[in-house]
């Protein structure tokens, strides 16, 4: 008898984490407060030194090549407009836009898992705090019919 094919990494953490993400106003929230999240914190890096930032950046999209490289892709992207975005900002207004931003977006977040009625999974394993952008990556990637 053949023995089932152990699932992808990827695809057994997204499918954990998706367990604490199944309502449309949790899914919702966290599309629109994963990126911010992202965003702000390679703001508040970029704030410190905008060389943290670009390591940091390298360093999750490392990590996310080894999980997939079609999602990797997908990040780079993502983090080449984020900083670049970054760069073109006045340097005084990134770390308060970062820092409030970045305290709505949690906000939203836990508002999200509070209708969700399910803690984060950060909580379980921290790893899921960069599980959470490849789940939102995942929406665009399907809609666009992507695999990953």
């Amino acid at each position: 008898m053949e023995q089932a094919a152990q699932p992808r990494t990827i695809d057994a953490l997204l499918a954990q984490y998706a367990e604490s993400h199944r309502n449309p106003t949790n899914e919702l929230i966290h599309i629109v407060c994963v990126p911010v999240i992202v965003f702000t914190l390679l703001g508040m890096l970029w704030a410190l030194n905008p060389l943290v930032a670009l390591i940091v950046a390298e360093g999750s999209l490392w990590y996310y090549a080894k999980l997939s490289r079609r999602f990797a892709a997908g990040m780079f992207v993502m983090t080449t407009l984020m900083l670049g975005v970054l760069l073109f900002m006045p340097p005084m207004t990134v770390l308060p836009m970062s820092l409030a931003l970045f305290v709505l977006a949690w906000v939203g977040q836990f508002i999200g898992h509070k209708i969700e009625g399910k803690k984060p999974s950060f909580f379980d394993d921290l790893r899921f705090l960069l599980i959470g952008p490849l789940f939102v990556l995942g929406f665009l990637y399907r809609r666009l019919n992507l695999a990953y």
